[in-house]
């Protein structure tokens, strides 16, 4: 297969486990709460994580060599649950998920354009906002 296909569809099933997760997640966080919310679905993920690590090997001894600031990523799941847990009963999954992806997409080009947390720069042009705006009438035509 093509590699680019291959990430595609990489990409596709990411988005189909996020536009579980959150459906998902607005049970918990509407029975629970946000915080037990976010710590259900992390134990959920670490031990979904342990499985394979006891079989294929682990790098985690090596956690020292992460910049502190990238050991914070985690914490960014109660923003993101809470939103969730949020926005899904009032505008449902598909207008959460996709105002959701908008700030991902906003911020992923902030970051790209300066190069910041690794990223290659690759500059806001025309045709990004022009995206952006597309994506942006989405989000309203999606959520009235």
């Amino acid at each position: 297969m093509d590699p680019l296909i291959i990430i595609i569809l990489i990409g596709l099933a990411g988005g189909m486990a996020i536009g579980l997760q959150g459906p998902l997640s607005s049970i918990i966080t509407q029975k629970l709460g946000s915080f037990e919310s976010v710590f259900i679905i992390h134990i959920g993920g670490a031990l979904a994580a342990l499985i394979p690590m006891i079989f294929v090997g682990s790098r985690l001894n090596e956690w020292k060599s992460v910049p502190w600031y990238a050991l914070v990523a985690g914490s960014f799941g109660l923003i993101v649950i809470t939103a969730m847990g949020y926005m899904i009963p009032r505008i449902g999954a598909a207008g959460a998920l996709i105002t959701l992806m908008a700030g991902q997409i906003l911020v992923a080009s902030i970051l790209d354009h300066f190069g910041w947390l690794g990223m290659a720069p690759r500059a806001i042009d025309l045709q990004r906002i022009i995206g952006f705006g597309v994506v942006m009438l989405g989000v309203w035509l999606t959520v009235r």
